[in-house]
């Protein structure tokens, strides 16, 4: 789940630059108190936003009419506005059904520009009632400023392993410390899929350190699989000018399957390479930065000739919306709020964050981080109104339980024939625990804190 930031990452270290972006506050609209108790559902979630007599104040950025949240992004450096869609999208859809117990949300971008995590955070630590739906590359930078000012998190991904786990954070999808994020994908590639494969596999990540750990993360993963790695390889963060000498290493050493860990404009080119040598690999695991249009239309003829993969991690796939109520409320609220905004996979864990924390807020009698906090660790399985497959947040020690398997064509992305069976997850999977350490997140201990603290 981490990978989710690694092209952001990637272009950070190649020393790309970006204009000067400073924080914005993206107030949507706002309506007449008094929407409607349908209007305020979202799928299998009932009344999730409605109106109300708020009670007295009692929290940093709650006022008796609005609730300030910070959405954290790098869109002042990718220029992706995805997080900051979502937020618009979310609470002009929620504002207009009446809002939090009638509390407008007032979302606030807190651009990190990739480097300015801390200052960004400072900046929340002072305004915000918590951060929702968001995520930043270098999100570990920031980890311990949030947490001495006892801010809560719900965001839409965590990258580094200080962030990814840490204390007063609770993601819509398990975060499992400790645990591997892809045993079930990569046993159904190496054991049903393609078994042939099991003892040719190669990875190829960027050379940043983020990149790096997920590579010795699989390379212990896979043999427990019954899997073995042949081949393993690092590309400069500054890009490569040709990838054919990794095509041909790859092509003499007789690979079968392929881990990519970096951005898919990369791997779109190694597979150019690939095709263009004559060599045709069983899986690429083009991982889930690559889910998208743009690399469909990067990679081109090459996807005729490779056959890519990518694990949702168990959010319905866009392709599959008009069957999905939920992802379908999503993709008729963009265009609503947000005509002509794309609806991409971070779009759709931003929502579920989202919808986490005003279904946590609504059920508050007296708004409070603790209250709001308390409420999202008791989901003992989350779906996000039915956008993604049952995830149990008691706990961030949690392991991954299901996973669904999207496969690139020339023609776009569709559903893997995985064996789902539970609807579009497959939810089997058995957890894998690290026998080694790969880091560890941040707690309030380290910041001389504890639970005891959170009002």
């Amino acid at each position: 789940m981490r990978r989710l930031l690694i092209a952001a990452l990637v272009l950070a270290l190649a020393g790309c630059s970006a204009r000067s972006a400073t924080s914005s506050s993206d107030v949507p609209s706002k309506s007449a108190p008094g929407g409607s108790a349908a209007q305020g559902d979202f799928g299998t979630l009932k009344n999730v936003c409605h109106d109300g007599s708020p009670k007295a104040v009692t929290s940093q950025g709650v006022t008796t009419t609005d609730i300030k949240v910070g959405v954290f992004s790098d869109v002042g450096f990718t220029k992706n506005p995805e997080f900051v869609n979502a937020a618009k999208v979310f609470t002009s859809w929620c504002n207009d059904a009446g809002g939090i117990n009638g509390r407008q949300l007032v979302p606030t971008t807190r651009d990190a520009k990739l480097f300015e995590g801390r200052q960004r955070m400072i900046e929340a630590c002072r305004e915000d009632f918590a951060l929702v739906g968001g995520g930043t590359a270098f999100d570990g930078t920031a980890v311990k400023d949030r947490l001495k000012c006892l801010l809560p998190e719900f965001p839409a991904q965590s990258v580094q392993l200080e962030a990814f786990g840490a204390d007063l954070s609770v993601q819509t999808l398990p975060a499992g410390v400790g645990y591997a994020s892809y045993p079930g994908y990569y046993s159904w590639l190496i054991k049903e899929a393609y078994p042939d494969s099991a003892g040719h596999i190669g990875i190829i990540s960027g050379d940043i350190p983020t990149t790096k750990v997920l590579a010795n993360e699989a390379k212990e993963l896979l043999p427990a699989l019954g899997g073995k790695v042949t081949y393993t390889d690092l590309y400069p963060a500054a890009g490569v000018a040709d990838w054919t000498p990794y095509a041909q290493t790859i092509k003499s050493k007789k690979l079968k399957g392929l881990i990519f860990n970096g951005d898919f404009a990369s791997l779109a080119k190694l597979e150019q390479a690939l095709t263009n040598t004559g060599y045709k690999l069983d899986w690429v695991d083009a991982n889930n930065n690559a889910y998208g249009p743009a690399f469909i239309k990067l990679a081109g003829t090459a996807l005729d000739t490779q056959t890519n993969f990518a694990d949702l991690s168990g959010f319905s796939p866009l392709e599959q919306a008009s069957g999905n109520p939920a992802t379908k409320k999503v993709v008729g609220l963009f265009a609503k709020y947000a005509p002509g905004a794309q609806v991409t996979l971070p779009a759709l864990r931003a929502f579920s964050a989202w919808l986490l924390f005003a279904s946590a807020a609504s059920d508050c009698a007296e708004l409070t981080r603790k209250c709001v906090y308390d409420n999202t660790v008791k989901q003992k399985a989350w779906t996000g109104g039915g956008l993604q497959a049952p995830a149990d947040l008691t706990s961030p020690t949690n392991p991954p339980t299901c996973f669904n398997v999207v496969k690139a064509t020339s023609k776009g992305w569709t559903a893997a024939d995985f064996k789902p069976d539970q609807g579009a997850y497959r939810c089997d999977e058995q957890p894998y625990k690290y026998k080694k350490s790969y880091g560890k997140p941040a707690t309030l201990a380290d910041v001389g804190k504890s639970m005891a603290d959170l009002k």
